[in-house]
């Protein structure tokens, strides 16, 4: 082999190492036996970092360190700035431990990563393959590797444990230290993003709110919370007392230098108080427990301080709290500070609230997917769709109402559920509306789809045609010019792990202006009585709008991601405009469910989800679109 072929890496032999030879001629996987050894060009070089590193340990008397796949708290997916296994050996597989000591450096992993390690480390290290998907190696021996395998603990105090123990027979002892040896030698490692820390605490909300009672002209001297998912906001807690939404009973009185909680006390932990009353000096920062039912003792109490001024938001606050207040004492608005600022979602909780919105995509897309095969059988009936749609991803924790599931003359009900008495068998015969929503960590969703496996009628398909994505009178204007119209509200906000409904962001007359970063839901339909009916939801993000010459204006991105029904819609109604933007969500769809059912290994649902995708505007167009790597998330609705 001609030396101009080879790449040499570091300089080797002046630091101890091995010979590193990248072939420029390909090869995929690395020959460390061969003379000079051979190296892909997927390598990385870690002469240098272990060098480094083996200065650090010799600094604190260490002669092995241990570097595991994860990081301080043991995620399963940790950030770039704590992958410090992969910057050490080059290898990038999400499981596996480093282990270097003076002379030596070993990775173990178990076999889905072993082609992938051996494409991406250089000679500097050897692999172990570690049969075991379970265990967890360290070294018994600084002169030679040898390792002791053992099952991997709960917690990493069991860990530091078990390690010390399994290093006793060769008289060597586990060395905590305070400092990442690592991160020493790591001289370009990523910083935290900035945005990182968006996510407010209760403290600071409720530094937010009082900002806004000394800001307002009429000077309030408490806010009165009665709503119960302003409570629930402002302290970052969430219950079950009400089906369908994590709320829990509750009032909240905050002035400018005290808090009052009222619930039910008996069901308030240790942990609970602790996380109230974590910084309890001064006492503005402390949150006092009442019992549920004194509100209205403390309140009447409060009024009779001279110079007080109560805030409240007379949406959701009740006469028994409001006869309370004189009219001297009294400042009115429609919604209290908290639910207009809850409104407006910060980076971080936009960011959870689409991932939830990903993943209960994925749910709707594997009904969808089901019903199209099952239904031709004629067994499935609107109840069982609806108990298929519920609790299937991560972090769920149930739906976020009871799901609509309708088919024929029952869709003509807005807002109808199946029961034991009402359910009706599905066919392909008929149109079938499914409305659905989840209740995960990170968020609330609300999704209606509706779609028909047979024949639909042309006047189906007008009615699914002729929907907008606008304002309230401009989702209804197709309708209108028709003759049509449709009974219901045209959106709803939508929260992080809230109600569905989430006010006061919406489309009526009493809902709050448009901010950057509100979430709503946009649904128009149509309903023919004792026949069918046709609702098209889709939640979507307030967002700054890319205008040509650069005003201020809104714009929204849509963030549910399940195609619409093919066989419902006629491209001959749909102007050149439409068109392209139901292509580009489709293209939308493709690059992040893609992404996610890949993750979740769900083959078969993606195949579907390419399907049911593909493009309108070209005679040719195949699931090659899907290979597309520009985001078009911003396309303007």
């Amino acid at each position: 082999m001609p030396f101009s072929d080879w790449l040499l890496v570091g300089t080797l032999l002046a630091l101890g190492g091995s010979w590193n030879v990248i072939r420029a001629d390909g090869g995929s996987e690395r020959n460390c036996s061969a003379i000079p050894p051979y190296l892909p060009s997927t390598v990385v070089n870690t002469t240098l970092r272990l060098q480094a590193l083996r200065e650090a340990m010799s600094s604190v008397n260490v002669s092995a360190y241990i570097i595991p796949g994860t990081d301080a708290h043991l995620s399963e997916y940790i950030a770039p700035r704590d992958a410090r296994m992969a910057f050490m050996t080059g290898f990038t597989g999400s499981a596996g431990t480093a282990v270097v000591t003076l002379n030596k450096a070993v990775l173990w992993t178990d076999s889905r990563y072993w082609v992938q390690a051996e494409r991406q480390m250089d000679c500097n290290w050897e692999l172990e393959k570690d049969v075991n998907a379970y265990s967890i190696c360290c070294v018994c021996d600084p002169c030679r590797m040898y390792h002791c395998i053992m099952v991997v603990l709960s917690n990493p105090i069991e860990t530091y444990e078990s390690y010390s123990y399994n290093l006793v027979p060769a008289k060597l002892m586990l060395k905590s230290i305070p400092d990442n040896l690592v991160d020493r030698v790591w001289t370009d490692r990523p910083l935290i993003p900035p945005d990182n820390l968006i996510q407010r605490t209760w403290q600071k909300k409720v530094e937010h709110i009082r900002i806004q009672m000394t800001d307002n002209p009429y000077k309030p001297t408490a806010v009165l919370l009665s709503a119960l998912d302003e409570t629930a906001w402002l302290f970052n807690l969430r219950g079950n007392d009400i089906p369908y939404n994590p709320f829990f009973y509750s009032y909240t009185l905050l002035t400018l230098n005290e808090i009052w909680l009222f619930v039910h006390k008996d069901r308030v932990t240790e942990d609970l108080k602790l996380y109230l009353n974590s910084t309890c000096f001064p006492l503005a920062h402390c949150v006092q427990l009442l019992e549920y039912e004194q509100v209205r003792v403390m309140l009447k109490d409060y009024m009779t301080t001279s110079g007080v001024k109560v805030w409240i938001g007379t949406e959701y606050t009740n006469y028994a709290l409001y006869e309370l207040i004189t009219p001297e004492k009294l400042l009115t608005s429609a919604y209290s500070p908290v639910l207009t600022t809850k409104a407006v979602k910060d980076e971080t909780e936009q960011r959870i609230l689409r991932d939830a919105h990903v993943r209960d995509a994925v749910a709707v897309i594997q009904l969808l997917m089901w019903l199209e095969k099952v239904v031709p059988e004629g067994k499935e009936t609107e109840m069982t769709a609806a108990y298929y749609v519920n609790d299937k991803q991560k972090d769920s924790r149930g739906p976020s109402f009871e799901t609509i599931s309708a088919s024929g003359p029952n869709a003509a009900l807005a807002h109808y559920s199946p029961s034991n008495a009402t359910s009706r068998k599905l066919t392909v015969d008929e149109m079938y509306l499914v409305d659905s929503g989840g209740q995960y960590l990170d968020g609330t969703t609300d999704i209606t789809r509706t779609v028909h496996w047979g024949i639909p009628t042309d006047m189906q398909k007008v009615q699914v045609a002729l929907w907008g994505v606008n304002m309230e009178m401009l989702g209804r204007r197709a309708l209108w010019e028709v003759g049509l119209n449709y009974g219901h509200g045209t959106g709803h906000g939508v929260g992080n792990y809230f109600g569905v409904h989430d006010w006061p962001v919406g489309f009526q007359g009493n809902n709050i202006p448009f901010r950057e970063g509100m979430f709503t839901s946009i649904e128009p339909g149509y309903y023919k009585e004792n026949d069918f009916g046709i609702r098209i939801e889709d939640v979507v993000v307030i967002v700054p709008a890319h205008t040509k010459y650069g005003h201020n204006y809104l714009t929204f991105e849509t963030v549910s991601l399940v195609p619409y029904d093919r066989k419902l819609i006629d491209t001959s109604l749909m102007s050149p405009q439409q068109l392209q933007w139901l292509d580009n969500y489709y293209l939308t769809i493709r690059e992040l469910m893609g992404a996610e059912l890949d993750r979740q290994g769900l083959t078969e649902e993606k195949t579907w989800m390419l399907k049911h995708t593909v493009p309108f505007q070209s005679a040719t167009a195949s699931a090659a679109v899907s290979s597309l790597t520009v985001s078009l998330r911003s396309a303007c609705a």
